[in-house]
Parts: structure tokens; C-alpha cells; sequence
């Protein structure tokens, strides 16, 4: 059976300030045109289908576009909700679209009942795990601790019991959108840290034959059968020259390894992405930065001191100038080894970062009982945000 495997679509997203909805429709046409030219059997969407959980219009006149496409492909599209979808929004509907072949798994109650599929070699049951929010599915799914690894691996002990129920041969398919660890994140991806911990360990799969995962935008494998598609387009500069892609899965008969494709975009769907550093006055003059000159760019400005008016400056010669660092190589009195703002920040967690904002005013680091607080607090925020998607 031959699947098709997308993930973070985030309709409705923009791109510092710049509109993406028509980017947006085109990839998708693109995704529906690779189902019947691949011969497809079943497209699975592993989460995060809108960027916010309250969409725009022309999010959800996308997404009504995109419902329309996937019926008329005439095979199973199975989609679950991400973390940055409202799972209510998005499941309106999910009985009848399934009647026409949309299956929208948005509850933890339909986790454990599978999409059954049929090819030559027999029975497939595709399973959907919707992002799960630690501290609000804990207790209806009974774990000791409000964690990703503690809800997951529930979830996936309801899912054996199912499979526990049908013939030995029957292959199994989870799609899940979540931080697998030994994976890579990019700027563009939304914490999803309880605890201080984003992330859940890849055994909480074992005796799954392909894992579908959403969440992380860099297309990536875990394991040989646990894979990360990767968004379609573009989010963040942090993705400047990342090969966006479909992942086509293969499965064969009796639990062998899938074989696993990368389907490229092309050129032309893409964002025109790109990364440009140097002096002010170099980069307005020299001639072979011509062919940047309509691309969507991110400067990072090297001048000893700040020039007067950059971004003016940069866009009479590149108009989509969308974002300015400035970061001298030199700065007299100064230590070149000093990190920007930015770059502390990068790749930490809320934590880390409240805890050093305690140690910078007060002057000493928080003590364990006040870093629990601090957590207790941070924990208490994201679920009071979770809360509210669901009214």
C-alpha cells in the first residue's frame, strides 16, 4: 500500500507580514496532482492544518478549497489536529466529510479506532493521534504525570489493545504530531515544553509498521519506520535552503520495513528564501548580490555601528528586505566573542529564559523551590491557553 505523508500545512500563516495564502493554495494543488501522479492509496496529514485556532477567513475558504480537492481524489485522506489547531474547530463536520472519504481525527476517543484499509496483502488499520495536551487528556487517559512520554505512550497502549483484537497480519499505520526525541526543530515550530520537557521518547512506537509524525518542519527520519514530513513551505529564515518535500511511503507485506521517498517540491511552489550579511554600503553596491535583489531576504549588518536608517537603505535596492540584524564583527571596547540578544535566546526554553531574567534583575540565580514555582506557573500558562481553544 502506497501512502502519501504531509504534515504542517499552517493555513492562514504569514511570513514577517507577507501574505501566503496563494503560496499556500499552490502546494496543495501540488500535493493533489503527486497523489494521482504516484498512484497513491491514502494521504495522511499528521497535523497543525491551520496556524491559529481561531483561522482567518481566507484560511478556512483555503481549507473548504482544499476539503473539495481531497474528495474528488476518490482515496482516503486521513488528517489529524496539531497543537496549533483547536481540535473542536477543526472536527466540525468529521462524520460527514467521512463519507466522503475525509477522515478528521480530532478527539482522543477516536485514537484507538483505526481507518481500516485493504490491499493484496491484507488489512491496514491507520491510527490518529491528535496533539495531546499534557496537563488536559491526563486524566481521562489515567497517567501518573502530566508529560508528553506519559500521555503518548497511553495513547499507544489503547492503540495495541486495538490491534491486539485483529488478525495477526494486519498492518498498523499511527499518525501523531509531536517532539520525538533525536529529532531536529527550527525556529518557525511553537514550544509545545511541559515541565521543561518538550519531547517523548521514539519507543513509546514499537510494533508500529510506519509512524506518520507532524509538528517539526524539517523533513527527517527517526527510525527507518518513524519519520517527520516536514511543512511544505518555508516558516522562518532558520529554513533558508531546506529541501521541502512529500515523504511516499511504501509498505509491503507482513510487517517488512516500508521503503520510504522524498518527493521534492519544485523550485516554483517554494518561498524565495535568502540569507545576506556584510556592510551597509557593500551590500547596496556590489553587483553580485544583483540576483537577490526579489528575493525575501534577512540581512544581518556587519558595520561597526549601526547605519543610519538600514532597512530604508536596503530596500530601495532589495524591496523584500523582511528582516534586519545587525551584528558588528567589530565593536571597539568590546569583546567580538559576545552574543547577540537573539542568539542567547535561540534554542532555549521558557525556563531558561524566565530564570535568567530572575538572575539578571535580582542578581543571583532562583532557588530549586523557586524554579518549581517558575514551572508550576509556565505549565499553568499553556494549559489555561489550551483551555481557552477549547471554548
Amino acid at each position: 500500500m502506497r501512502f502519501l505523508h504531509t504534515s504542517d500545512w499552517h493555513l492562514g500563516r504569514r511570513f514577517h507580514g507577507e501574505e501566503l495564502i496563494e503560496a499556500q493554495r499552490t502546494v496543495v494543488d501540488h500535493i493533489c496532482a503527486i497523489v494521482r501522479s504516484e498512484g497513491v492509496d491514502a494521504l495522511l496529514i499528521a497535523g497543525d492544518i491551520y496556524d491559529r485556532a481561531i483561522p482567518s477567513l481566507d484560511a478556512v475558504r483555503l481549507f473548504n478549497h482544499t476539503l473539495h480537492r481531497l474528495a474528488d481524489l476518490n482515496i482516503p485522506t486521513i488528517m489529524i489536529s496539531g497543537n496549533h489547531d483547536s481540535a473542536h474547530r477543526l472536527g466540525v463536520g468529521a462524520g460527514l466529510l467521512a463519507k466522503a472519504g475525509v477522515h478528521l481525527i480530532t478527539d482522543l476517543d477516536q485514537s484507538a479506532t483505526p481507518v481500516p484499509l485493504q490491499d493484496e496483502h491484507g488489512p491496514v488499520a491507520v491510527y490518529g493521534v491528535p496533539y495531546l495536551e499534557p496537563a488536559l487528556v491526563r486524566t481521562q487517559l489515567e497517567t501518573e504525570t502530566a508529560s508528553h512520554q506519559a500521555v503518548l505512550t497511553a495513547a499507544l497502549d489503547r492503540i495495541r489493545d486495538d490491534m491486539a483484537t485483529r488478525p495477526a497480519t494486519t498492518r498498523s499505520v499511527v499518525l501523531a504530531h509531536a517532539f520525538i526525541t533525536g529529532s531536529s526543530g527550527c525556529d518557525s515550530e511553537r514550544d509545545i515544553s511541559i515541565g521543561g520537557i518538550a519531547h517523548a521518547g521514539a519507543e513509546i512506537f514499537n510494533d508500529v509498521d510506519y509512524v506518520a509524525l507532524g509538528h517539526l518542519h524539517g523533513a527527517q527520519q527517526v527510525t527507518s519506520r518513524i519519520h517527520y514530513s516536514g511543512s511544505p513551505l518555508a516558516y522562518s529564515f532558520s529554513e533558508t535552503g531546506h529541501s521541502k518535500s512529500l515523504t511516499l511511503v511504501d509498505l509491503p507485506a507482513a510487517h517488512a520495513e516500508p521503503t520510504v521517498t522524498r518527493k521534492a517540491f519544485p523550485t516554483a511552489t517554494q518561498l524565495p528564501l535568502a540569507r545576506l550579511a556584510g556592510r551597509l554600503e557593500d551590500l547596496l553596491a556590489d553587483p553580485a548580490h544583483e540576483p537577490l535583489t526579489t528575493a525575501w531576504l534577512h540581512v544581518t549588518l556587519t558595520d561597526a555601528a549601526r547605519p543610519y536608517e538600514p532597512m530604508a537603505r536596503l530596500r530601495q535596492r532589495f524591496a523584500k528586505t523582511l528582516q534586519l540584524d545587525h551584528i558588528p564583527t567589530t565593536i571597539p571596547g568590546q569583546s567580538t566573542s559576545s552574543p547577540t540578544y537573539t542568539e542567547r535566546l535561540r534554542g532555549r526554553g521558557d525556563l531558561d529564559i524566565t530564570r535568567d531574567f530572575i538572575t539578571a534583575v535580582r542578581g543571583t540565580e532562583p532557588t530549586e523551590a523557586e524554579q518549581n514555582l517558575l514551572q508550576e506557573a509556565l505549565d499553568h500558562a499553556r494549559t489555561q491557553a489550551a483551555e481557552k481553544e477549547t471554548l
